[in-house]
């Protein structure tokens, strides 16, 4: 009878937590049980009672038909566990949050389930046959106890069920037994409607308890911001009479207008915050918004007003409702206000920082976006000229990689002074990105004046810059495209502008390149040409070619250079120089340079053992330090020496790096690889490069060799003061390019010490070369 409680452990909880959709598993069970046990308290005696009064009514109602053993044994049975069961229960404080409710919830179980069982007994002291007259005189008292329970009960729904649901079961099988299966249906039903009562009336305790909870809640929580709100000096209260003049004003509110709360009461509000411009009725627009939402009576939220106290201009955050009395009338506004000046000057600085570059204080991409459709939209409807130029940095990247970041970015910084000291009316400059730039012109009358414009600003970028005590010099490349003929849209002009950019970087920098329609039919070629070669390798497209290598006093063969062929399944012959600049910048030279590599030497160890074999290597395959390991790994393959190998790279190496590839050189050439430099005299030939590196060979481009062979003075000297270096240094000189007798004998009379070039020797496959060791001669006298 005591046991009216439920053990809600997550088996056996499954109503309670499909009513209350509880998120958080183990609190919210544990609040949800303090709700259910808190009813019960205090109801201990009458729970004792109820059990003792019941037990004696069926005890007086079994002894008229059975004998007074059976009768008084189940008496005293019901009477001495009520007692047991008041007494365990009259030790626990029920409801209360410091006890375990899992634990009374279990010990519940137990109880309503004993008490279910001693109170199913008394239909079968019959026997298995009782008669209907039995059945029928205990079943009211059992149906009375069940509607007692379900009374007291209510807010514990498993626990009525554990004690409603086994007697209603014993009660329509004794009916069904005695004969009387309408009875037994009737016993059945009644059992399940009290079950749902229970349930449904504990759910309606459970919602009532928890709207209970979470009104006392909000009330304390709306007390304490209360409190809060009237010891902080953060905001302030403020309220209007029904003319809208300030009533009741509180200290805090005549504070923050700089003046006394009398002086302000009755003062129009908007005269308040107006200030001196009220004589004027100059006000702000927010000023005049706020003053017609009080004139219809609306209220207003987070409306931020500009407020001029002491002559200093600040903005306050207002909210306000209107007042009204009971019968409706209109009686004023109240609400409250916040300085929000210095959330507005942050939210201005956000703003700011995502609409300019931080380092350089320039228009950002963003910014330069909006500016360019403006100037479009200005250019289409005037039936004029706008334009947008694209600047990017030439050697930048070598500053960044030999002086460090913080040096590269001083420099930027002063890139975009001098591009702000060139722009006149209706031009915008800003950065892109990295060392990108751009430039809109708004009103440009033609290509040719924008042309001048990007003329005059790579002059002025291109002067020497001084950083730290480092002068430096970057150049500038350009590329634009007037609007609205090359582009009607910011995409597409920014667009082909990029196309422009790449095309004037395409040409060696300091460039300035005008868009043109067949700038898409490259940039698309060059879209294809990519695919392709990502796949070259797999497919087997590329072959190595060698051109022989000669020394020059009397023709003997002393090597080959070996130069990569592509024959495209899709493109046809490719030459290198078309893919390997676009293998350098899709990072595809990486795995074409390694095949080159392992093949060459390979093909190398087929040849006769004084023939050396040299490969060209980009700066980009330099940039991996990992380099070292794969040169060693393709010698280990091959099984060729390394004083057979000569690895043949550019000046650019030097430019394009801070001093990782100088020292992956050097590796090299401690493994006993030999080392060239290509096309010396082409580009900066800094006599430091030689200083850095112990070369073995210098080349001198064929520019210099058909010059000197022509007569050229200039052509002449340079060679001769190459041959005379490289003499200084121990180095020998390989003279690129030599096609005719006259050229070959011009190289012999200037002290080359290799020849390289068509008159020797064209680039041939490798079963070729294997042919010119069977022959009879080495080489024939020229190759046409």
């Amino acid at each position: 009878m005591t046991s009216l409680l439920t053990d809600h452990r997550p088996a056996d909880d499954v109503s309670a937590r499909t009513l209350m959709g509880l998120g958080s598993r183990h609190e919210e069970i544990g609040n949800l049980r303090l709700l259910q046990l808190a009813p019960l308290r205090g109801k201990g005696a009458l729970r004792l009672w109820m059990g003792i009064g019941m037990a004696l009514v069926a005890a007086f109602t079994l002894v008229t038909r059975l004998p007074w053993e059976i009768a008084g044994g189940w008496l005293t049975t019901a009477l001495l566990f009520s007692l047991w069961s008041y007494r365990s229960f009259a030790v626990l404080p029920l409801g209360d949050p410091t006890l375990s409710s899992a634990s009374i919830f279990r010990l519940c179980h137990r109880h309503a389930f004993y008490s279910a069982l001693l109170w199913s007994v008394p239909f079968w002291f019959e026997g298995l046959s009782p008669t209907l007259e039995h059945v029928l005189s205990i079943w009211p008292i059992a149906l009375l106890m069940m509607l007692t329970l379900a009374m007291v009960a209510h807010s514990l729904p498993l626990a009525c069920a554990l004690f409603i649901v086994p007697v209603s079961l014993s009660a329509a099988a004794a009916l069904l037994l005695a004969g009387a299966p309408q009875l037994a249906a009737i016993a059945l039903v009644a059992g399940l409607l009290l079950c749902g009562f229970c349930i449904r009336f504990a759910q309606n305790h459970v919602r009532f308890r928890r709207a209970e909870e979470t009104l006392h809640e909000k009330t304390e929580t709306v007390s304490l911001l209360l409190r809060e709100f009237e010891e902080t000096s953060a905001d302030w209260l403020w309220q209007t009479d029904n003319s809208r003049r300030l009533v009741h004003v509180s200290p805090r509110l005549a504070f923050a207008l700089g003046a006394t709360p009398d002086a302000l009461e009755s003062v129009p509000l908007l005269q308040a915050l107006a200030g001196d411009a009220w004589e004027t009725g100059d006000f702000p627009k927010s000023l005049h918004d706020m003053a017609e939402r009080m004139k219809r009576r609306e209220s207003f939220s987070t409306l931020i007003v500009p407020v001029t106290i002491d002559g200093q201009r600040r903005w306050w955050e207002l909210s306000a409702s209107p007042r009204l009395d009971d019968q409706g009338k209109f009686l004023g506004f109240r609400g409250v206000g916040s300085d929000v000046t210095e959330q507005r000057a942050s939210a201005e600085q956000i703003a700011r920082m995502a609409r300019f570059d931080n380092l350089t204080g320039l228009p950002n991409r963003l910014s330069l976006h909006e500016d360019l459709g403006r100037a479009l939209a200005h250019a289409q409807g005037a039936k004029a000229r706008c334009a947008l130029m694209m600047i990017d940095l030439d050697r930048f990247k070598a500053v960044n990689d030999t002086l460090g970041h913080p040096v590269g970015d001083q420099l930027l910084a002063q890139v975009a002074t001098r591009l702000k000291s060139l722009m006149a009316g209706g031009m915008t400059c800003g950065r892109l990105g990295g060392d990108e730039f751009a430039v809109v012109l708004h009103d440009v009358a033609s290509a040719v004046e924008a042309e001048t414009i990007a003329h005059r600003i790579i002059a002025a970028l291109s002067r020497p810059y001084v950083v730290d005590n480092h002068q430096l010099f970057v150049g500038a490349s350009i590329g634009y495209a007037m609007g609205p003929q090359d582009g009607a849209t910011v995409e597409t002009l920014t667009r082909n502008a990029d196309l422009a950019l790449y095309k004037s970087k395409d040409k060696g920098g300091n460039v300035v390149a005008p868009y043109v329609a067949s700038l898409h039919a490259q940039a698309e070629e060059r879209r294809v040409m990519e695919q392709e070669l990502r796949g070259a390798l797999e497919r087997r497209e590329f072959e190595l070619y060698y051109q022989p290598v000669v020394t020059a006093d009397d023709g003997t063969l002393n090597g080959f250079e070996a130069l990569i062929r592509w024959n495209s399944q899709k493109l046809g012959n490719v030459s290198p120089g078309r893919f390997i600049p676009l293998a350098e910048d899709s990072r595809l030279i990486a795995p074409i340079g390694e095949w080159v590599l392992r093949n060459a030497c390979s093909e190398a160890m087929r040849w006769p053992s004084n023939l050396k074999v040299a490969i060209n290597v980009s700066a980009e395959q330099l940039t991996d330090p990992n380099f070292a390991s794969l040169v060693v790994s393709a010698l280990a393959q091959s099984g060729l020496p390394p004083q057979r190998l000569e690895i043949e790279v550019t000046e650019s190496v030097f430019l394009r790096d801070g001093g990782g590839a100088a020292q992956l050189l050097d590796q090299l050439i401690a493994l006993g690889i030999r080392l060239s430099l290509d096309d010396f005299g082409t580009g900066y030939s800094s006599l430091g490069y030689l200083r850095k590196t112990q070369f073995s060979t210098i080349k001198v481009d064929r520019t210099f060799v058909v010059g000197a062979a022509k007569g050229h003075t200039e052509s002449i000297a340079i060679i001769r003061a190459v041959v005379a270096l490289a003499d200084s240094l121990g180095m020998a000189t390989t003279a690129e390019g030599a096609e005719t007798e006259r050229e070959v004998e011009t190289i012999r009379s200037l002290g080359c010490s290799n020849i390289q070039g068509y008159y020797f020797g064209r680039p041939m496959p490798a079963s070729d070369v294997l042919t010119l060791f069977r022959a009879p001669e080495s080489l024939p006298s020229a190759a046409a």
